[in-house]
C-alpha cells in the first residue's frame, strides 16, 4: 500500500492516514484504498446497486487516473463507497470530457470503527504502459472536504494536473 499525502489546505479531522495500491489485470486493473480514523465521523455513502452517476466526488469517494506514457489523453474512474461509480475520459487536461466506455466495474467496500477498505475491480480496456494517480476525498461529517493524493501540483488540490500520477503500471 502507497501512503497518500493530505493537501496542505485541509484540516486533519477524523482521518489520519490513507493508502492505496492499484494493480493491473488483463482487462483493466484492481485497487484497493484503505482509511484509517474514526470512520463515524465522515460520511459514508450509503450501499446501493451499482450504477454509473456523476458528482460521486461531492463527498467521500475515491478516484484512479490512468495516462498511458506518451500521450495527453487520460480516463479518469470515481469510485464510491456506495458502489456506484464513474468513468470519463479527457483528450488532456480537463478537456472534452466525456463517458469513457467500462465493460465491468465491481466495488466492495466494508468498514469498522477504525477503518474503511474500499476494493474495486475494473474491467475497461486500460493501455500499458501509464501514469497512475490514486486519490481519495474525506467529507467529515461537518461537510469539510478533505483531498488525499501520491503527490500534489502547487496550489489548490487539483486530482487531474500529471503531478499526482506517481505510479507507474505495466503488465
Amino acid at each position: 500500500m502507497q501512503p497518500l499525502m493530505l493537501h496542505q489546505s485541509c484540516d486533519l479531522g477524523p482521518i489520519k492516514a490513507v493508502t492505496a495500491k492499484i494493480a493491473p489485470t488483463e482487462l483493466g486493473c484492481d485497487a484497493e484504498f484503505r482509511l484509517d480514523g474514526a470512520i463515524a465521523g465522515i460520511k459514508v455513502p450509503t450501499h446501493a446497486a451499482s450504477e454509473r452517476m456523476d458528482n460521486l466526488w461531492k463527498t467521500t469517494c475515491f478516484e484512479i487516473f490512468w495516462q498511458p506514457i506518451g500521450g495527453t489523453y487520460y480516463r479518469e474512474f470515481n469510485l464510491s463507497p456506495s458502489s456506484s461509480w464513474a468513468c470519463y475520459d479527457f483528450d488532456s487536461f480537463r478537456e472534452n470530457s466525456q463517458d469513457a466506455p467500462v465493460d465491468a466495474i465491481a466495488i466492495a467496500c466494508s468498514h469498522s470503527d477504525n477503518e474503511l477498505v474500499l476494493k474495486a475491480s475494473i474491467a475497461s480496456g486500460l493501455a500499458t504502459p501509464a501514469q497512475v494517480a490514486l486519490n481519495a476525498i474525506v467529507e467529515h461529517n461537518d461537510g469539510a472536504l478533505q483531498y488525499w493524493a501520491l503527490a500534489f501540483p502547487p496550489g489548490k488540490p487539483e486530482f487531474h494536473s500529471e503531478a499526482c500520477r506517481q505510479i507507474i503500471v505495466e503488465r
